[in-house]
């Protein structure tokens, strides 16, 4: 089973460390800053191998030249994105593989928070950028509806017991959100207090799994009768059961939340 390290990052940002099994080298996912990720390795004796990204946000490659730098490590990126520290831009069906070869995952093309936002899939393990939140998902910057729905609806059907890295601890604003729109949501209320006990101990929300998400993210659940009917009271229109217009109300609810 991969050993993988959640770094806090700026306000509420996770760097997820992937360590290899049989040495000290590791990969870093989405450094937006160098220094906790240095500290990291410099604390626990360690060699960065690789960098993964998932799109061009700040917050998700600012560290990466500092870090390429120091370390001479990899970088492989989305092609769409045309990043000059990238040694392989990578598209839909590549396949990556880090920490000498110890482990190889599947890239998936996720347009819709940023047209170029890939994930990463392999091992059981999810990293999706802000794509996928716990609860949520990311902000429409350059997507439409259709585009990123048809992005989510890629990621849900992973199998149920697939662990989401997302890169965000968005979860108790998102699981907030969650209950305004489907109150009588059993599952929601449940992952509230679950998530509430780990935030006490300041500990991460994260990961969590597709089966969960599906079961609580009202993003992934815009074909449900409970999120067309909010979806429908919001825009003052008759009751209609298109899950992109559920998604793209639902999305501009929380943009306002």
């Amino acid at each position: 089973m991969m050993k993988i390290i959640p770094l806090s990052a700026f306000s509420d940002n996770y760097i997820w460390v992937i360590h290899s099994s049989d040495s000290n080298t590791v990969a870093v996912v989405d450094p937006g800053d160098a220094t906790p990720v240095i500290d990291y390795l410099e604390q626990h004796n360690l060699s960065l191998e690789t960098i993964l990204i998932t799109h061009h946000h700040n917050d998700h490659i600012g560290g990466v030249q500092t870090l390429k730098n120091r370390y001479q490590c990899r970088v492989f990126a989305p092609k769409r994105d045309n990043q000059s520290f990238s040694d392989q831009d990578l598209v839909e069906g590549d396949e990556v593989s880090i920490l000498n070869d110890e482990y190889q995952f599947s890239v998936i093309e996720v347009p819709g928070h940023t047209m170029g936002h890939i994930a990463f899939y392999g091992h059981g393990c999810l990293f999706c950028g802000d794509t996928l939140f716990k609860a949520g998902c990311g902000r429409m910057f350059e997507g439409t509806p259709p585009v990123f729905l048809e992005s989510l609806q890629k990621l849900a059907a992973l199998p149920a017991e697939t662990k989401v890295y997302c890169a965000h601890e968005y979860t108790l604003t998102n699981l907030k959100f969650a209950l305004s729109v489907e109150p009588d949501n059993p599952a929601i209320h449940k992952e509230i207090e679950y998530s509430q006990r780990l935030r006490e101990k300041n500990k991460p929300t994260l990961p969590s799994t597709i089966g969960e998400e599906l079961s609580f993210n009202p993003f992934l659940r815009c074909d449900q009768d409970a999120l067309q009917q909010t979806a429908s009271q919001a825009s003052e229109t008759k009751t209609f059961s298109d899950p992109v217009r559920t998604f793209a109300t639902i999305r501009q609810l929380k943009d306002n939340f």
